[in-house]
């Protein structure tokens, strides 16, 4: 399912707007929809701590389910943080065992009048990057037979299996035509918003779809079985070439992917194009003893000679999943004598560099903050109170679940990029998150004062609590941002507070 956030932001948005209209002599700041007394430096005060920054890039064990949607392309424009190669890695099958095309015993009996085209295809779901752009694509045949058995053995951003190097088909994918009606060959027929690979088009294809098609034909090797079928082949491998400046974003458990298999037959005497289609097979399905379709999708990162390697001091870079993040450290915090924190946040900003590269290559839809587990080696775990003011939940897993049932609730705890001019007037994102309550847990309770990671997720885990992968609003790969450190003088890291003394 396609991660969408512009609803969430929207509505925050429009919260924040409204208050601000309707309340001027009342603070809001930037997040949240809490009314805040004004700073009137008698009453009511703010101070701004000092944040020590450290950049790190993840080791990334990132995993893609069968039914996420998969990241395919390239990005090869990218001077800030290099390029990116997405790769897709699927078996597609038949829905049933003993397998046919058309009737039963049509082929079998000569009724088929050969093969007309084998097409790969993909649903469209979205894109990131430069749409101007094509992305080349090329299909191959998964020469790893772990592929083809593995399919119970989680696959992560970093798994590739190996593959021939005999190209099967390929394809020059304009994202501006897949609105585009494609009519197939019978006339009645038509698909939208799909990426198509026909694999007939080339010697080396056309035998490959020849050899599939065949199969319905031999007796003995018919499609009888699973286990029969998976020895045919291990599955297909589809490599994005150094083309283009976007990742395109497909679903691979969507019916319309698939691999359509058309073929010529005679219907009350007349010759006529039918189809028929593989797909993912997503669990074991009856009577058909077949089991699940293996998927992968691999993403490389290649950062060589891309400023993220050697930043400078007022400089910080936060990639998508599989990315990088920020350790947060707040000495200010130990010493801050006890008072009424009205709001506490964080502020994030970005620093420009070339607005189209940055609109093309946009920001991050969410950012993410959590705290280091000092219980725990290497292990981090979420903020105390403010994801969900609520939910209850304990990030000790000690008095209830470790994470709010619920999810994060953006409006509150923010973390969602927002527009705004900066000091000189240009666009730029920005985030802010919402910390009050785990602040004035430390300066009441002098409770510890962690270290904190801020990151760009699509997904994470807490592996002291639980195996569980908690979804996040990110696609994978999708988003990179610069922002200032905590030197930065015009792009500050920072966290404000609003408070009134006891």
């Amino acid at each position: 399912m396609q991660k969408r956030i512009l609803p969430v932001a929207l509505t925050a948005a429009l919260f924040i707007s409204l208050f601000t209209w309707n309340c001027t002599k009342l603070d809001t700041t930037d997040i949240g929809s809490d009314l805040l007394p004004a700073v009137d430096n008698v009453h009511t005060f703010d101070t701004i701590l000092n944040i020590i920054t450290t950049q790190n890039l993840f080791n990334d064990t990132t995993i893609i389910e069968r039914g996420d949607d998969h990241a395919l392309g390239s990005i090869t424009n990218d001077p800030l943080f290099g390029n990116t190669t997405a790769n897709v890695f699927l078996q597609l099958k038949p829905n049933f065992y003993p397998y046919y095309f058309g009737k039963e015993k049509d082929t079998l009996n000569g009724f088929g009048a050969g093969l007309d085209s084998v097409v790969l295809c993909f649903q469209y779901k979205g894109f990131w990057g430069d749409t101007s752009l094509p992305i080349h694509v090329e299909v191959h045949e998964v020469s790893d037979i772990k592929f083809r058995d593995s399919v119970y053995i989680a696959k992560t951003v970093n798994y590739q299996p190996a593959y021939s190097g005999t190209i099967l088909g390929s394809a020059d994918v304009d994202i501006r035509r897949l609105g585009d009606t494609v009519k197939y060959t019978n006339r009645r027929d038509y698909s939208l918003y799909q990426v198509r690979i026909n694999l007939s088009k080339s010697l080396q294809g056309m035998a490959w779809s020849q050899a599939l098609y065949n199969r319905d034909t031999l007796a003995g090797h018919a499609f009888r079985s699973d286990s029969l079928y998976r020895e045919f082949y291990n599955g297909l491998a589809v490599i994005a070439t150094a083309q283009g400046n976007g990742l395109a974003y497909v679903n691979l458990a969507d019916t319309s992917t698939k691999l359509e298999v058309h073929f010529r037959r005679k219907n009350k005497g007349v010759l006529d194009t039918l189809y028929n289609t593989f797909n993912i097979n997503k669990s074991f399905s009856g009577s058909s003893t077949s089991a699940p379709s293996n998927t992968a999708n691999n993403i490389i990162r290649n950062r060589a000679g891309a400023r993220i390697l050697s930043p400078n001091p007022d400089e910080l870079f936060l990639q998508t999943s599989p990315g990088t993040y920020v350790n947060l450290n707040i000495p200010g915090l130990s010493t801050l004598s006890n008072r009424i924190v009205h709001r506490a946040e964080i502020i994030v900003e970005q620093i420009p560099t070339d607005p189209v590269l940055d609109a093309k290559l946009s920001a991050p839809n969410f950012l993410y903050i959590d705290l280091k587990d000092t219980g725990t080696v290497n292990n981090w775990k979420p903020v105390y109170f403010d994801l969900n003011p609520n939910v209850a939940y304990d990030p000790d897993f000690k008095t209830a679940t470790y994470f709010p049932s619920n999810g994060v609730d953006y409006t509150y705890f923010g973390g969602f990029a927002r527009d705004k001019k900066d000091l000189f007037g240009t666009s730029i994102k920005y985030y802010n998150f919402n910390i009050s309550r785990y602040v004035q847990q430390i300066v009441t309770r002098h409770t510890p004062n962690y270290t904190l990671r801020l990151f760009s997720p699509y997904s994470f885990k807490y592996p002291q609590h639980s195996t569980q992968i908690i979804p996040y609003s990110n696609n994978i790969a999708s988003g990179r941002v610069r922002i200032g450190s905590g030197t930065n003088t015009n792009y500050k890291l920072r966290l404000r507070i609003i408070y009134s003394k006891l």
